[in-house]
């Protein structure tokens, strides 16, 4: 509590402070310097940890799967049928053939057949 009073006066001079404004007195006699404290303890020294044990080896992947097998491609249109030629010209007609002469008159003689076939 002894403290808190202090503070709190503390507090206010310093809030106070700011609004009033005295001329600064003489400078005091300086204080003696003060004795320098004992070295501290090195602590002891920790000791190491253990060594770590090797991880397990990991597992074989799984196989993968086959693909699926593709479709058959579709069948393909039939083509155009082609067009009909040009029909031919007819030929010229040819010539009639020369008139030939009639053959000698042959004499007859009683009893001869001529057979003559049919053409």
């Amino acid at each position: 509590m002894k403290y808190s009073k202090q503070l709190v006066a503390g507090v206010a001079v310093l809030a106070l402070g700011g609004c009033l404004t005295l001329p600064a007195g003489p400078a005091g006699p300086q204080g003696a310097t003060g004795d320098t404290g004992a070295k501290g303890y090195t602590g002891a020294t920790g000791n190491t940890g253990a060594t770590g044990y090797t991880g397990a080896t990991g597992s074989t992947g799984s196989t993968g799967y086959t693909g699926a097998t593709g479709s058959t491609g579709a069948t393909g249109d039939t083509g155009a049928t082609g067009y009909t030629g040009a029909t031919g010209d007819t030929g010229a007609t040819g010539s009639t053939g020369a008139r030939g002469n009639t053959g000698a008159k042959g004499t007859t003689s009683g009893e001869t057949i001529v057979i003559v076939p049919a053409r």
